[in-house]
């Protein structure tokens, strides 16, 4: 499955949740899912409650299904629980990292700005978003790419407050993983056990 393209808002609604690393915008206005039944309840099953919990990860960091597997999968080698560390693997991921950091208003922004080598890890540039920081890495834009008026709007205007694991140096517009992640850090509802039982039944 390719990753997806297409109206943010209407996956939003679709999911019942705003995910900031979508969008900026909100569903607080139009919270019903989308389509002329959107108003009507819908009843989920066990298995269509852990598939909207996937969902969200999915859509709010922006994978692919084979990255996600690819992240349940490292996750369940790990000696902590499953659900932990693939919340702390995929806030870890340096598109998310350049995002939480106020770089990008937006994950798929942040991904842009990835790609495109105008992110330095540790002074160095580098263009994969899905790089996993470490703790003591220093994430910063360019010198030359700090003038871009995408990175200049979502410094003066942020999406989301800095988390915790973050230090921000106002100074030198840099961020420093201080700490690793954790599910708490999800910024956004999420029921993380019924993302661990839905690929438990399918790897």
């Amino acid at each position: 499955m390719s990753r997806y393209t297409g109206p943010r808002l209407k996956v939003m609604r679709a999911l019942g949740v705003d995910l900031p690393g979508l969008s900026r915008k909100t569903i607080a206005d139009r919270d019903q899912r989308p389509g002329q039944h959107g108003a009507k309840q819908q009843r989920k099953s066990g298995y269509g409650l852990q598939l909207l919990e996937k969902q969200k990860l999915r859509f709010n960091y922006g994978l692919t299904e084979r990255q996600m597997r690819i992240l349940v999968t490292d996750a369940r080698r790990s000696r902590d629980s499953a659900g932990a560390k693939l919340a702390e693997l995929l806030e870890r991921r340096l598109d998310n990292v350049v995002f939480r950091a106020g770089f990008a208003g937006s994950i798929p922004a942040s991904r842009q700005l990835v790609n495109h080598s105008h992110v330095l890890v540790n002074g160095k540039p580098v263009n994969i978003p899905s790089f996993r920081t470490r703790v003591g890495d220093v994430i910063s834009i360019r010198p030359k790419s700090r003038e871009l008026l995408v990175v200049k709007a979502s410094l003066a205007d942020l999406a989301l407050t800095r988390p915790e694991w973050l230090a921000f140096d106002e100074a030198k517009a840099e961020a420093t993983v201080s700490h690793l992640p954790d599910i708490a850090d999800i910024p956004f509802p999420l029921e993380m056990q019924l993302v661990v039982e839905y690929y438990a039944q399918r790897l």
